[in-house]
């Protein structure tokens, strides 16, 4: 079987020799192996774990998603956002730095629209006070 994962933005894997998948939708976890019949299922945050022709396992952390199957010989993940790892173990440390990045990327720009918000704020203040430059341009 082939195993497309895919992003709004990257193919992160395209393996043409895969002989099972297995995911977990709302319902449970399920497997697929060649000749599925088609099939359509959201996935919710987990984990795509499948297995080579040759028996290496893999595994790929997606952040919801949706899974098809095509022709029982084509599985698709379209997810937002997913991460590869060889082992659970390196997924699990892959997926917590990523997470933590990220925590901190939104940390550094809820200080940056705060710090923007408060500039916007003293600038109408000032703007507004009777003795004022701005305020007398105002029409104050």
């Amino acid at each position: 079987m082939r195993l497309l994962i895919t992003t709004p933005t990257a193919l992160v894997l395209d393996a043409g020799d895969v002989v099972s998948v297995r995911a977990e939708d709302e319902s449970g976890s399920f497997g697929i192996l060649g000749g599925h019949e088609d099939f359509l299922t959201a996935l919710p945050p987990g984990v795509v774990q499948w297995r080579h022709a040759d028996g290496r396992a893999a595994w790929c952390a997606v952040r919801r998603g949706v899974l098809t199957v095509s022709g029982g010989q084509t599985v698709a993940v379209a997810t937002r956002q997913a991460q590869l790892g060889t082992s659970l173990e390196a997924l699990e440390a892959a997926v917590l730095e990523r997470f933590r990045a990220e925590e901190e990327d939104e940390r550094a720009a809820r200080v940056a629209a705060l710090r923007l918000h408060a500039k916007t704020i003293r600038q109408i203040i000032a703007a507004l006070r009777p003795d004022s430059k701005a305020g007398l341009e105002l029409g104050g």
